[in-house]
């Protein structure tokens, strides 16, 4: 991983008996990273779109989220040989989410842009890593403590070894279903006059421990 630090440098002088405080003439800017030749590659089916076409507004609860039919895309990570990842589901629209820290945003309303559109969650189903049903892990506290779940939750390291050890393993091939489960807000925390796009976007995010 590339990191970019920056460390701002103070200077102070003495002059005659009154410190005086000079203001950097420049900054440090240091660009870090690794070469390997060890490296993975994550897919996902569909090109990782999810569309589900025109909802009626009429169809919406008008007092509670309403969920679409949900949908699943097949994930996979390839790896030269086996390597330690976790994959990070990254919230592009976290400021949209309806429960932040358990659920994705799905955007603003366009025409009212104080209007929440609704929630997005995420799930691994049916891992199999190197051609063994894995068990799915999760971390809130990136990596120190490890438990079973398959709820990928915003920001969660998430990690896959065989079933009952929990501590991720290095793998070279991972296999699961991406389950995907959208929900529209309340229909009278909407103004639905026009046609309003939905609007989720999430990134997962590859990262060697």
């Amino acid at each position: 991983m590339k990191n970019a630090t920056p460390h701002l440098l103070a200077l102070l002088c003495l002059l005659s008996v009154r410190p005086v405080a000079l203001a950097a003439s420049h900054v440090e800017l240091n660009v870090l990273g690794r070469i390997t030749p060890h490296a993975c590659d994550v897919l996902l089916s569909d090109n990782g779109m999810v569309d589900h076409g025109k909802v009626p507004a009429r169809s919406l609860n008008q007092y509670e989220l309403s969920p679409l039919p949900g949908r699943q895309l097949e994930l996979s990570v390839s790896c030269n040989e086996p390597l330690l990842f976790v994959l990070v589901g990254v919230d592009s629209r976290a400021d949209s989410s309806l429960g932040p820290g358990f659920y994705y945003g799905l955007g603003w309303n366009v025409h009212a842009p104080a209007e929440r559109l609704g929630t997005v969650s995420l799930a691994y189903r049916n891992a199999v890593a190197d051609g063994q049903p894995a068990l799915v892990l999760a971390s809130s506290n990136e990596g120190l403590t490890w438990f079973p779940e398959s709820n990928a939750y915003p920001n969660n390291y998430m990690g896959f070894a065989k079933p009952g050890t929990l501590v991720p393993e290095p793998h070279r091939l991972l296999i699961a279903t991406l389950q995907i489960n959208t929900s529209i807000n309340a229909a009278t925390f909407l103004t639905l006059n026009q046609e309003v796009p939905l609007d989720g976007a999430i990134v997962l995010d590859l990262r060697y421990l």
